[in-house]
C-alpha cells in the first residue's frame, strides 16, 4: 500500500510520527509532503529530529501568507505530487490549510481520503480550523474519529464516508516522548523552575494572538497570578508584541518556542497549564495537569466535563478564579483511547483500501 501523507504545521508533525512509524513496520510505503505552512526551525525541523521522522519526500515551501493565497499555492503544489505518486490512500491530520488542500486536492483527482481526528467540533465558524475540519470530514472516505463524540457528531452531519472509532493518535506520540524523557527533564532546570510551581503558558490563535486587546488583557491577568509562568512564545504572538511593543510582565519567563519533547517535560511539572491551544488541552489531561483554555469553547469537550479543564476566554475574573480555586477532581477516566490508535489506523487503511464502490456511512 502506498499513502501520500500531507503535514504542514506542528500539531502534524507530532501526529505524524506513530502514523509513519506504524505504516513502515506494516511494510507500507509513506511518502510525507511537507506545505511549508509552518517553516521555522523551532515549529518544524525540530518536530522531524527528535520524534525520529524521516525527512519529507517532498517540501513545497508555501510558507505564510493569507488564508486562500496559503491554500491556493498548496492546493497547486500538492495536485502536481499526487498525480506523480498515485498513492492509495491520500492521509490529512486535523484542521488547518494543510489539512483542507490536501483533502482538496486529493478529492478533484478522485483519489481517497483518510482523515486522522475527523468528527472534532467547537460550532463556532467563525475559527477558520472549523471551517477546514467540517470541509475535510464531508470531503473523506475513511473519518478516524477520537471519541464517541466525535462519531455523534459526524453522524448528526450525515458524512458519506465510513466513520471509525480508533482513539487519539496523539496519545501514542506522548508515549513515545515519556519514554525519550525518562531519565531527562533538564529544561526545567535550565530554567530554574521548580516542579510544581511555576505556571506553563500559550496563546497563538488568532482571536488571541491576533488581537491587541485580548493580548494586552492577557499579560495584565497573567501580571496578576504572582506566579512564575514559563512562557514559549509562538511566532503569530511574538510578532504581536514586537510591532505593540508590548510590555510582557516580570513574572513571564519568555522564551522561544521548543520541541516536542521539552513542551511535555514543561507540562509534566507545570503546577497548571493556560492555553488556547487544542493538543495541550489533551495533554494536560492524559499527564494529570489542571487546564485552563483561553478560549470560549473547546473540541475536546470531555475533559471540560471531567472537571480537568475549565474554558475561561480571557475573562480577568474567571482566569483568577479558575488558577486560584482549581481543585483536582478524585478520578481521571480514560479518554481517547489507551494506545496504539496508530496500528488501529492503519488496519483501517488496510482494510478498506480496495473497495472501488463509494464508502457507506457506518458508525
Amino acid at each position: 500500500m502506498k499513502t501520500v501523507t500531507i503535514v504542514g504545521a506542528r500539531p502534524q508533525f507530532i501526529k505524524l510520527a506513530p502514523m509513519t512509524r506504524a505504516l513502515r513496520a506494516a511494510g507500507d510505503t509513506d511518502i510525507v509532503v511537507h506545505t511549508g505552512q509552518h517553516y521555522d526551525t523551532n515549529m518544524s525541523d525540530v518536530f522531524f529530529s527528535e520524534l525520529e521522522i524521516p525527512p519529507p519526500e517532498y517540501h513545497l515551501d508555501v510558507g505564510s501568507g493569507t488564508h486562500g493565497v496559503q491554500t491556493g499555492e498548496m492546493l497547486r503544489k500538492i495536485e502536481a505530487v499526487l498525480m506523480k505518486e498515485r498513492p492509495s490512500w491520500v492521509i490529512v491530520y486535523g484542521d488547518t490549510n494543510s489539512t483542507l488542500a490536501g483533502a482538496l486536492a486529493a478529492s478533484k483527482l478522485s483519489m481517497k481520503i483518510a482523515h486522522v481526528e475527523a468528527g472534532l467540533r467547537s460550532f463556532d465558524r467563525r475559527m477558520p480550523e472549523e471551517i477546514n475540519r467540517v470541509l475535510t470530514d464531508h470531503l473523506a472516505d475513511l473519518l478516524l474519529c477520537p471519541s464517541d463524540t466525535a462519531a455523534t457528531n459526524l453522524r448528526n452531519e450525515g458524512v458519506m464516508g465510513t466513520v471509525e472509532i480508533v482513539g487519539d493518535i496523539m496519545t501514542d506520540a506522548l508515549r513515545f516522548a515519556k519514554e525519550k524523557l525518562a531519565l531527562d527533564h533538564s529544561i526545567v532546570r535550565r530554567l530554574s523552575m521548580r516542579p510544581g510551581e511555576y505556571l506553563l503558558a500559550t496563546v497563538h490563535r488568532p482571536e488571541n494572538a491576533d488581537s491587541l486587546r485580548r493580548l494586552t488583557e492577557l499579560f495584565e491577568v497573567f501580571a496578576e497570578l504572582r506566579l512564575p509562568i514559563v512562557f514559549p512564545v509562538h511566532p503569530r504572538t511574538a510578532h504581536m508584541i514586537a510591532v505593540h511593543k508590548l510590555i510582557v510582565p516580570d513574572n513571564i519567563m519568555r522564551i522561544e518556542p521548543v520541541g516536542y519533547l521539552d513542551m511535555v517535560a514543561l507540562m509534566e511539572y507545570a503546577k497548571m497549564i493556560l492555553t488556547d491551544s487544542g493538543g495541550m488541552q489533551k495533554e494536560a489531561y492524559w499527564l494529570g495537569i489542571p487546564c485552563v483554555t483561553l478560549r470560549e469553547n473547546t473540541e475536546w469537550v470531555e475533559t471540560v466535563a471531567s472537571g480537568w479543564n475549565i474554558l475561561v476566554g480571557t475573562d480577568r475574573e474567571a482566569i483568577l478564579k479558575a488558577v486560584s480555586e482549581f481543585v483536582k477532581p478524585d478520578s481521571r477516566p480514560e479518554l481517547y483511547g489507551d494506545s496504539h490508535v496508530a496500528e488501529r489506523c492503519v488496519l483501517a487503511l488496510e482494510r478498506y483500501r480496495c473497495d472501488q464502490e463509494p464508502f457507506t456511512h457506518q458508525v
